[in-house]
């Protein structure tokens, strides 16, 4: 009773109100409780209504319950009638696998009668094979004797071609050498300046020097095809400026154009890059000949030389295209001329060595017919081919078809070593020791006369006749003179006399020239000394990066000469250097200034390309240090430019950078500079010996300073003495051996047996100054010790040097990938080692 007001609602159309009584009755059934009844009323229930509810709250459950009933039975019926259909399906599948089954058991009596059949085949195809495997063992017994036969006669081949390039390296000597005699006398003799000779004499002479110009052409080019013959070419890649070419071709073949009256029209295609890959001395050499051929057959019109992208006709038959070359990824260089032309019939037997297009006894034209042939190989060499186009009487257009970017092929390895039972030493054909030793002694020189003040030059050639022809021209250019036909007595007198200056040999017996030069250049006393080489080699770039003031190759014409020692005469005779540094940086200019010493330089300040060209432009300056960032010009740029102009004479050039220089620079640089100092923490030092070197400065007339930060650098021992080594090896008897050669040279030695050892050791010693890592070892290898060490930012820099029993191919990449800065393998020399810890350790 009392119903809260908030419980529930009687509602109806007219009514929505809540109740004042509730009702609640629970309907049984069989002690069950089937569900319950809540009656709400406005009125109070009475007594009446409760019998009510009990009479008929039973027939309410009881229906109730048959609803309920009715449900399962409902429920009941649907999951039987689900199962028979399910029953039915199951049955449907046993009847098709029983289908299928009987299927089967045909199919397997059907494969088994197969197999029946087919092992009977296999029986008689085993008995075939027997008989093919006796007929293949025969045949391989057979290819066997072959290939032993073909590995011979590839040890013969490979010795054959041993002898063929040892035989040309001497040659190339052994021919040059009396010929720069001929050449030089009989040019001399043609000069005729005492006028004692007749016209006859003097025609006589000239015939001389003519012919011995021809042989050495020829001894050029039989030398070449030789070389390219027996695979021992060389050829040099690097990205080759275009327009850079084409100007030098022009500017080689200007003195003939001018002389035959001919023009010389060079184009270049506008969708050309500015550099292609490839070998730019190569390239040079078979247009050069190209063009020179034009020239000669040639007496009207001119010569064109064309640079472009190939015509898509052309391309289309050559090897280029058939191997997948783009056309877009070709260079076609075309050098056409209006000259006698080519009967077609002949056009392929130019190309053969020694044959040329007229080969008559009554032709025209002279030449030896190798120079197409060399060209040919040479093309090939470079990935290209050659095509040639010709009219008779109208004209000839040969074409250099070359990919943009050289891809070398790769070469199967040749085997490490040959055994041969015969020796294999070839004698270099020379004139007896004996012989050789009289002839220098009947050769005078002025080594009793020279006086502290005479200039002196010292003339160090092998060949008496060119000796005797040096000394003597040295004599008229005012020098006194020295001569010594070996290494070991030119390097005794150098020491010993002081010269002025020094021409040198590189051919040399006993040590060469540039050990020579190495040593005159490793000692302080002799180290100011000019020296200029003049050798059948050409080694120019070499020798100025040690410190030659030049280089020229033989055979050299008296003006060469001439050329040589008023070279000398004007270092010689200026004791005073100008020296000019391209810095833009006003204080690092002037602490370059204060580093080199003013006493015998004088330095000049550049602060921008433009302004060092024009000083380079005045031929006074002995070297040249070149920053390479400028705020006008790369320090690249400008060095490529002063390379370039042939009317700036050779002056040695330092670049002094503090910047990472690219791939591309690098190259340029090491083509044009005669070294790289990269600034940072002694670079100083550096900087103030290769001044030193290139500026021909005497070292004891130099601030007492400076005199002792040179003795340190060539003090091999100085740069050793102190250090402290870490060996990281698990062989006690290499560490043994190892700590007894470097506690000699007062190095201090810590050991680590592996890996983990050897790390442990570096973290309570970061002082260590490089570290000898065993790559072999137990716990942990040297590879995963040496990364271990690289993750440390303290020991970034620490030189690491790989050392390895296994020397197999690809070690020391692996070495150097995993962070090592250099590779040595086992068994080392003692010297080798020292080598690499001086550079490591400097």
């Amino acid at each position: 009773t009392n119903c809260p007001d908030d419980y529930i609602n009687i509602n109806s159309g007219l009514v929505d109100a809540a109740p004042k009584n509730i009702l609640i009755f629970p309907l049984i059934l069989n002690d069950e409780v089937k569900g319950v009844i809540e009656l709400g009323s406005f009125h109070e229930f009475y007594d009446t209504h409760l019998p009510f509810l009990e009479q008929v709250a039973e027939g309410i459950a009881i229906a109730l319950d048959s609803v309920a009933s009715r449900n399962r039975t409902n429920d009941l019926l649907e999951q039987t009638q689900q199962q028979a259909e399910e029953l039915q399906a199951r049955e449907e599948s046993l009847r098709q696998s029983n289908e299928e089954l009987e299927e089967n058991a045909r199919s397997l009596e059907e494969s088994e009668s197969r197999l029946q059949a087919q092992q009977e085949e296999l029986r008689q195809t085993n008995e075939e094979l027997e008989e093919q495997k006796e007929d293949v063992e025969r045949k391989n017994r057979d290819l066997k004797e072959a290939r032993n036969i073909i590995e011979e006669r590839a040890r013969d081949l490979e010795l054959s071609s041993k002898y063929k390039s040892e035989f040309l390296s001497n040659m190339s000597h052994e021919l040059r050498t009396p010929l720069n005699s001929i050449l030089l006398l009989s040019r001399l003799l043609a000069d005729n300046k005492d006028g004692q000779l007749t016209e006859d004499h003097v025609e006589s002479a000239q015939s001389i020097y003519s012919s011995g110009s021809e042989l050495l052409q020829l001894i050029n080019e039989v030398l070449d095809i030789s070389k390219v013959e027996a695979g021992k070419m060389d050829i040099n890649i690097d990205d080759m400026d275009i327009h850079d070419f084409s100007t030098a071709m022009k500017r080689n073949f200007k003195p003939v154009t001018t002389e035959k009256n001919l023009y010389m029209k060079v184009d270049i295609a506008d969708d050309l890059p500015k550099y292609i890959h490839t070998d730019k001395q190569r390239v040079e050499q078979i247009v050069k000949n190209f063009l020179s051929n034009a020239f000669k057959f040639t007496s009207e019109g001119g010569v064109t030389l064309l640079i472009s992208r190939p015509d898509g006709q052309s391309y289309n038959e050559t090897q280029l295209h058939k191997k997948g070359v783009d056309r877009a990824k070709a260079v076609a260089i075309s050098v056409s001329d209006t000259g006698i032309g080519i009967p077609e019939e002949k056009q392929e037997l130019i190309f053969e060595a020694f044959h040329q297009a007229d080969g008559t006894t009554s032709r025209q034209y002279g030449g030896t017919g190798l120079g197409l042939s060399i060209s040919r190989e040479l093309a090939l060499l470079l990935g290209g081919e050659i095509h040639i186009e010709s009219i008779h009487g109208e004209g000839s257009t040969f074409t250099l078809y070359l990919p943009e970017t050289f891809e070398s092929e790769i070469k199967p390895e040749k085997p490490e070593t040959v055994n041969l039972k015969r020796d294999t030493h070839i004698p270099t054909p020379s004139v007896k020791i004996g012989q050789l030793e009289n002839a220098f002694e009947a050769i005078e020189d002025d080594r009793k006369a020279i006086s502290p003040k005479d200039q002196s030059i010292l003339i160090i050639e092998d060949d008496p006749k060119f000796l005797k022809i040096l000394r003597d021209l040295a004599r008229e250019h005012g020098f006194k003179s020295l001569v010594a036909g070996n290494g070991e007595t030119g390097l005794q007198f150098a020491e010993y006399y002081k010269p002025s200056g020094i021409i040198l040999d590189v051919e040399l017996p006993g040590i060469s020239g540039w050990t020579v030069m190495t040593r005159l250049k490793d000692n302080p006393e002799t180290r100011h000394i000019p020296v200029h080489f003049i050798s059948a080699s050409d080694k120019r770039l070499d020798a100025i990066k040690m410190g030659a003031i030049d280089y020229v190759t033989k055979p050299v014409s008296p003006e060469v000469i001439d050329q040589v020692f008023e070279k000398l005469n004007k270092v010689i005779s200026k004791p005073v250097k100008d020296l000019l540094v391209v810095e833009d940086n006003v204080e690092h200019a002037k602490l370059i200034s204060e580093i080199i010493g003013t006493e015998d330089v004088v330095t000049t300040i550049a602060s921008t390309a433009k302004e060092a060209y024009n000083q380079v432009l005045s031929g006074k300056y002995d070297c040249i240090v070149l920053d390479i960032s400028l705020p006008d010009m790369s320090g690249v740029e400008l060095l490529s430019k002063i390379r370039n102009n042939e009317d700036i004479p050779q002056i040695p050039v330092i670049v002094y950078t503090g910047r990472e220089l690219t791939n591309q620079e690098n190259k340029i640089i090491d083509e044009y500079a005669a070294t790289t100092i990269i600034k940072g923490e002694g670079s100083h030092r550096k900087l103030l010996d290769e001044t030193t070197l290139f500026l021909h400065r005497v070292e004891a007339n130099l601030p007492e300073v400076q005199q002792k930060i040179l003795k340190m650098i060539h003090d091999k021992e100085a740069v050793l003495a102190g250090k402290k080594i870490l060996v990281v090896d698990d062989d006690m008897r290499n560490v043994f051996s190892i700590k007894k050669v470097l506690e000699d040279k007062s190095i201090k030695i810590l050991v680590g047996k592996n890996g983990k050892e050897g790390i442990a050791c570096l973290n309570d010693n970061p002082d260590i100054n490089l570290v000898l890592m065993d790559i072999m070892m137990p716990e942990m290898d040297g590879y995963t010790a040496i990364g271990e060490i690289r993750k440390q930012d303290r020991f970034k820099k620490l030189p690491i040097i790989a050392l390895t029993a296994k020397a197999m191919k690809g070690d020391r990449a692996k070495c150097i990938e995993a962070g090592a800065n250099d590779y040595l393998a086992k068994p080392f020399e003692i010297d080798r080692l020292f080598s690499m810890l001086r550079v490591w350790l400097y």
